[in-house]
């Protein structure tokens, strides 16, 4: 590997916390890049605009989407203004290039109502019944990505206090709070559900599955899919589709935007800036509630 790259991927690891497979797909761009440049027995640092711009192209010709040309756009310009930071290069080849960016698809939101009935369609009284529903309930409570939902150990959950303690991208800790319903249902899982399921005292996880290990994403997914048509919610339903319901539940009832940036873990406001364009009716409301002539 290019030792620049190398030194690189060290800093994103170390440096800027980001995980192993964001760091990972930062060599695979690069990588690529690298060979690029090499058939015309160039390297990354005697790269300039205009081969950045023919490898764009190249891009495009191999069929590239362009979710994944902006992406390796996206990894070229932080990997220049990281050697350009070190002195490694005299200029920024990426400085005056503009990708176009791919259409955003805002994200799947379902209703109240159907947040409901997912929830409701867990009956089962026994411990998988109680472990179904604290998930379901603390995942829509708190937004979280359901990797965080997963990697929960019994020390991250203060029910007492009614917060949990996340861990998100790049092991940034965050405290979220939990609502009164989720922590009702976690309270039942982690007393009458989890013993019944635990059977090593050395697992830490909250949600286990029924071998008493800890719950896998997959895992996860498979049991809000079998829920969701319980519910009769349509197709495509996915953990990611709570934690986007979520913030747009929130939004359209007054949440500031800053605090649901600050809960969902967001480094960047303009992420959590998406979910106000699900919410026009909320957005006409306050209008006419705030400007002294839109009544």
């Amino acid at each position: 590997m290019n030792p620049d790259i190398r030194a690189f991927l060290d800093h994103l690891r170390l440096e800027r916390g980001l995980s192993d497979n964001t760091v990972a797909s930062y060599a695979r761009d690069l990588e690529d890049f690298c060979r690029y440049l090499s058939r015309d027995e160039r390297n990354l640092r005697d790269a300039d605009r205009t081969a950045v711009l023919r490898y764009l192209s190249d891009l495009k010709q191999r069929g590239m989407k362009p979710t994944t040309i902006a992406r390796r756009m996206s990894a070229l310009r932080s990997f220049f203004r990281y050697l350009l930071r070190e002195g490694a290069v005299q200029g920024d080849p990426t400085a005056d290039i503009e990708v176009a960016s791919p259409d955003e698809h805002l994200p799947r939101v379902v209703s109240e109502a159907d947040v409901e009935r997912m929830i409701s369609a867990v009956r089962r009284p026994d411990a998988i019944g109680l472990r179904d529903r604290a998930m379901l309930e603390t995942l829509y409570a708190t937004g979280m990505r359901v990797s965080e939902l997963v990697t929960l150990s019994l020390e991250d959950v203060e029910l007492a206090a009614g917060f949990i303690r996340v861990f998100g991208k790049g092991k940034k800790e965050r405290v979220v709070p939990l609502g009164e319903m989720a922590q009702d249902a976690l309270g039942l899982y982690l007393r009458y559900g989890r013993p019944v399921l635990a059977r090593d005292r050395s697992e830490n996880a909250v949600f286990l599955n029924r071998l008493g290990r800890r719950m896998t994403r997959q895992g996860f997914w498979n049991i809000l899919k079998g829920y969701a048509r319980q519910a009769g919610v349509s197709d495509g339903v996915t953990p990611h589709t709570l934690r986007h319901s979520f913030a747009t539940h929130l939004l359209e009832g007054g949440a500031d935007l800053r605090v649901v940036q600050e809960l969902l873990g967001h480094a960047d406001i303009a992420t959590t800036e998406r979910y106000t364009h699900v919410t026009p009716h909320r957005l006409r409301e306050v209008y006419r509630n705030a400007h002294p002539r839109a009544r």
